[in-house]
């Protein structure tokens, strides 16, 4: 496995409760290499880079979390019990301490939902009586576990965490259904029923009396006090965004521009502040590239310096399998960005990415019967009909897969939202805490990142609950919106926009449906066919006999994605099938 480069933000794992030595050695072994961050009787954090706790309080005498480096004692040389109980009389106690590897480091000691909700940070924290492992608020940096006797493993990759599941791996078939057919998981689930993933607000607390571990959720802030409609201008909102852009006045920024809204607002402020800022643009792949010319205007008239990065479609396939096993097989998205994230590695700019502007600001995903439903089913329903695949144009999924699934589905997702239900801005945080969160971050968070910094100006606490704050009706059909970047910069607002595309569109060729593309999408459907053939339908199975040319009549929209999501799924059982358990799923029991 080729680990991401962690360089500003570091890879951590460890574990809390009644810690094994040999688990924790087999963990360390099995991803990136670390360094000693944290020891104690009940916790251990290691990381890739030195990781200090942004928090600590200890008694005369008491061993210091953090205090050793890579070279002074070992593991096996400290006192800690490995049975998880208090040090007895006459050993050393540590106090309190704090650690978080998100990008935004928190000032102080606080409570564990306050630092997640605020900085967007993962972390582990003991408060004296409990030690907590938690998420984000809305879960972007990803924060993976597994129980093993007692104790939870875990780690930012999920990867190195398969070391310790003992036997064959389980297939997580809820998992892999909302895979298929949103294009990400749901809940904490991921492909292995073994191994779970923090959702946002979430958290894993150890009682120090008694031992236990137990899962804990909080409401984030946006939730614990439902936003009221106070009238926020555009103009006022654009001033809380010039703002938000002080923390990174002084660096050198790299904002993508793509057409849209999000892109032309954040390149305006950018350049209204007098930002050392260029602007890059490449192929989404969706067979117009209008991006592109659109860009092209935006950029000329702000006067920043542009660059168009080009794609290679002999290169899809190696790209499409790089980024699956980058983003650990959890989405079938992002194929397309990987020349992109390549580029702005070796750049030295921090990306300034448009992420959660589309919910936040437009609607994005909320439809017209989902903004008229008048009960809460009629939400749901509205709402996950417009995040789900649309039909294909022939059936992909045999009868008894696709009625298991769309079930699987229905029911994770009334679980995942359902903290959600009757809030007044439950529709778009619907949206941000299932596809952005899950999926559509990922190109930011981990291809990006790593490696690079990038800002999320939309996620700002500041910004954000003051775009909650203003009601989805003021926001349909782009309206405020358009308000706001009207405020920014009146010529660059009038250009050509792909959120509202009015002329005819030039067609271009799919890179990810040439001829390279095809055969690689067919050897991954061929392997699917032949390992969990009851999933696909007469009909697709009848396309893969044809062979890699049958998949070019699947041009359509919603025919790629289906496409893009079961060739995923085979890529996946490529890289883990003969570590798996039996393969039988749960729609022929």
């Amino acid at each position: 496995m080729q680990w991401p480069t962690f360089n500003v933000r570091p890879y951590v794992c460890g574990g809390i409760g009644r810690l094994d030595e040999a688990a924790l050695t087999a963990l360390r072994e099995a991803g990136p290499r670390v360094r000693p961050a944290l020891r104690t009787a009940e916790a251990a954090l290691f990381s890739s880079s030195p990781l200090p706790p942004y928090h600590r309080s200890t008694r005369p005498g008491a061993e210091r979390p953090g205090q050793f480096g890579p070279s002074e004692r070992s593991e096996p040389e400290r006192s800690a019990p490995r049975d998880g109980a208090r040090p007895a009389a006459g050993q050393p106690e540590t106090g309190t301490w704090a650690f978080a590897w998100g990008e935004r480091r928190p000032a102080g000691s606080a409570p564990w939902i306050t630092v997640a909700e605020t900085y967007e940070t993962p972390g582990l924290i003991d408060d004296g009586d409990r030690v907590v492992l938690h998420a984000g608020g809305l879960g972007l940096v990803d924060v993976y576990y597994t129980a093993v006797d007692g104790a939870v493993y875990f780690s930012s990759l999920l990867e190195p965490l398969l070391s310790l599941v003992r036997g064959p791996r389980e297939v997580d078939w809820e998992a892999w259904a909302a895979i298929v057919q949103l294009t990400f998981p749901l809940r904490d689930d991921t492909p292995y029923a073994r191994v779970k993933r923090l959702a946002g607000g979430g958290a894993l607390v150890l009682d120090k009396r008694s031992g236990r571990i137990a899962a804990e959720r909080r409401l984030p802030r946006w939730l614990r006090t439902e936003p009221y409609e106070a009238g926020v201008s555009a103009g006022e909102l654009l001033s809380i965004l010039h703002e938000v852009y002080k923390e990174f006045d002084s660096r050198p920024l790299l904002v993508p521009v793509s057409g849209g809204y999000d892109s032309r607002l954040l390149c305006s402020v950018a350049v209204a502040r007098g930002a050392d800022v260029e602007s890059w643009t490449t192929s989404p792949d969706d067979g117009t590239d209008t991006d592109i010319p659109f860009a092209q205007a935006i950029t000329r008239e702000l006067g920043v310096r542009h660059r168009v990065i080009p794609q290679d479609p002999a290169a899809y396939p190696a790209d499409a399998l790089a980024v699956a096993r980058r983003l650990e097989f959890l989405t079938p998205h992002h194929a397309w960005y990987a020349p992109f994230a390549r580029e702005v590695h070796r750049a030295g700019r921090t990306l300034v990415d448009g992420l959660a502007g589309g919910p936040l600001l437009k609607n994005f995903m909320v439809s017209g019967a989902a903004l008229e439903a008048s009960t809460e089913a009629e939400r749901k329903a509205a709402l996950l009909g417009s995040l789900a695949l649309g039909a294909p144009s022939v059936p992909f999924l045999s009868e008894r897969a696709a009625e298991w699934i769309s079930d699987s589905v229905r029911t994770a997702f009334a679980q995942a939202t359902s903290m959600l239900n009757g809030h007044r801005a439950e529709l778009p945080l619907s949206v941000l805490h299932t596809r952005t969160a899950r999926g559509i971050a990922r190109s930011p968070v981990n291809l990006v990142g790593p490696e690079v910094s990038f800002a999320a100006p939309f996620t700002h606490p500041d910004f954000f609950d003051a775009a909650l704050s203003v009601g989805v009706a003021r926001k349909d059909g782009g309206r405020f919106y358009r308000e706001l970047l009207h405020a920014a910069n009146p010529r660059v607002a009038a250009l050509p926009s792909t959120n509202v595309v009015k002329q005819p569109l030039r067609r271009v060729p799919l890179r990810s449906a040439a001829a390279p593309a095809r055969a690689y999408g067919h050897a991954m459907l061929t392997r699917l066919a032949r390992q969990v053939p009851s999933l696909l339908s007469e009909h697709l199975h009848a396309v893969v006999a044809e062979g890699p040319d049958a998949l070019a009549r699947f041009n359509g929209w919603n025919d790629r994605f289906w496409v893009r999501s079961l060739v995923l799924f085979g890529a996946w059982l490529g890289d883990h099938g003969d570590h798996l358990a039996d393969l039988t799923p749960p729609w022929e029991g």
